[in-house]
Formats: C-alpha cells, structure tokens, sequence
C-alpha cells in the first residue's frame, strides 16, 4: 500500500511540473513578472508604472548595446503589458493562486489576448464583404456561361440574322449556301439583343448579402408598412384587390416563384385571377381539373 501511494504522489508531482507550471509561465516564462519589475504583488498602478519606465530607460537597446540587456527589455516590457491593465494582471494574480487550475488559468490568458482583440464588427462587416464578392463572381460566372450556350444554340442565331435583315432589309434567303454573319457583326448584334436567362440573371448590387444586410431596417419598415396597408384596406375596409395584389395571392396560393409568374402571357394571368385561386375551394376545384386534363392527354 505504501508503495502504491509513493508511485500515485510521484504521477501527481510529474503532473504538477509539467502542466501547473506552463499554465503560470504563459505569461512571463519562467520569469515572475513581479520580480522582472522589481515590484510587490502589492504595488499599485503608479509604482508598477514608475518602474517600467526606469527599468526600459536603462536596459533600451538604443542605450544599452549589450544583447542581454535587450532580451531582458523584451522581458520588462511584456511584463509591464500584462501587470498594466487590471484584467491581465487579475488573472496573472489568480494563475499564482491557483496554479493547479491548468486549463482555466490557459483559456483565460489566451482568450484576454486574442479574443478581445478583433471587433465583432469588423469581423461581421468582413464576413459580409468576403461572402458577397465570393456571391457576385459566382452570379457573373454563371450568366457568363449560360451567355456563351445560348449563343451556340439555333434559335440565338436566327435570332441575330433575323435582327441584321430588319435593319439592312438583304434578301439573304435567295443566297446560296445560306446567309452567314461575320463576327464583328454578330457582336454588334448580340448587344442589341436583351438575354434573360432564368436561373443564371446578370448580377447586380442590390442582390448582394453586403447590400441587404445594411438595407434590412429599410426592408423590414417595408414589409411592416406594407402588411398594414393590406390590413386596412382589405380586412377594415373590405374593399376590392388590385390587380397587383391579386397577382401576388393567385401566384402565393399556387406556390410559383416571381420569374416564373411574369413568364406567362397577360391572357393566362388575367385567367387565373378571375377563378379567385387564393379562396380554398376555387384553388382546389382548379388543381382537380388540371389533374383531370393531364390524364386526358396521357
């Protein structure tokens, strides 16, 4: 039994040199860094002061040439930034009070010299930029490359010859061979056409996490503003929807995106709204019919 407590005290004093230590010398080494200034534990604000800079003067490298001397201002100088603020110090205080609370003691220094150091706010509004240029390369990646693929298509070349016999009025079709088009005639005629790609829109600034982020006060005044007026003029007041509003509950109750919605002909949409999609019976009275109607065509 004696033996196995002599070998548990010796596993505790190996524990006890080689953790509790490190955990007091992050701050100093192997140094006090009360002693490296030559004061108590006791001094004051002012006394610590006073002696950093009398310490400094005499062992600066500008006026003392010796090497040592200069390791030792490093040394004076590091200990004057952590007795100097009184959290750095209270927790240097408390590292020698409890130096058994390794791992606290270790959190603590590391999170009072790198955690505090950097602005929430800068890292957010960091973040905010890395994340919409990272947004705006991708969008004009992608509209770039569906560009390029709508213009290897027919339907885009037509297109373009149809566009250069508007403007010259060349009978191109009694050409043998068919009518061609030189490249600095295609790219003069390719600006004039307006290219709207579902999925892959040319980027703009207004899309950007950046630009909404700093316009959320402005959106959400919006839309509270907005949820008003509907509650007045269509809960109190009773009156009857617009055609926009109209639009905006038939394409909410058939669960279709915006782009989507402006894709249909006016005669359609005009359909749609007259059948009133957003009372539940009409909605599914339509949904049956079109269910009806696929499996006719089937």
């Amino acid at each position: 039994m004696a033996t196995t407590s002599f070998h548990r005290y010796a596993v505790v004093s190996l524990l006890m040199i080689f953790f509790i230590q490190p955990s007091i010398s992050i701050y100093c080494d192997e140094d006090d860094c009360y002693d490296l200034l030559g004061v108590s534990q006791n001094a004051n604000a002012s006394e610590i002061k006073k002696a950093y800079y009398k310490l400094s003067l005499k062992h600066h490298p500008d006026k003392n040439p010796d090497p040592e001397s200069k390791k030792l201002f490093v040394k004076i100088a590091n200990a004057y930034e952590i007795l100097k603020d009184e959290a750095t110090r209270g927790q240097y205080d408390y590292a020698i009070e409890h130096p058994e609370e390794v791992f606290y003691n270790t959190a603590r220094y590391y999170h009072a010299y790198y955690g505090h150091k950097t602005d929430p706010r800068a890292v957010l509004v960091g973040l905010l930029l890395i994340l919409s240029a990272f947004q705006y390369l991708n969008q004009w990646t992608r509209y770039h490359q569906a560009i390029d693929m709508v213009k290897r298509t027919p339907a885009y070349k037509n297109k373009l010859k149809a566009l250069e016999l508007e403007r010259t009025g060349a009978l191109s079709s009694k050409k043998k061979g068919g009518y061609k088009l030189d490249k600095k005639t295609q790219e003069e005629l390719s600006k004039e056409l307006e290219l709207q790609i579902k999925g892959a829109e040319k980027p703009s600034m207004w899309g950007l996490l950046a630009v909404r982020f700093i316009l959320l006060p402005y959106t959400l005044g919006k839309l509270v503003l907005w949820h008003g007026s509907w509650y007045w003029r269509y809960k109190i007041n009773r009156t009857s929807y617009s055609w926009e509003d109209a639009s905006y509950l038939t394409r909410r109750a058939l669960g279709a995106p915006p782009d989507s919605w402006e894709y249909l002909d006016e005669s359609t949409k005009k359909d749609l709204i007259n059948r009133r999609l957003w009372v539940k019976s009409n909605l599914e009275s339509y949904l049956a019919e079109m269910r009806k109607e696929s499996k006719r065509r089937r």
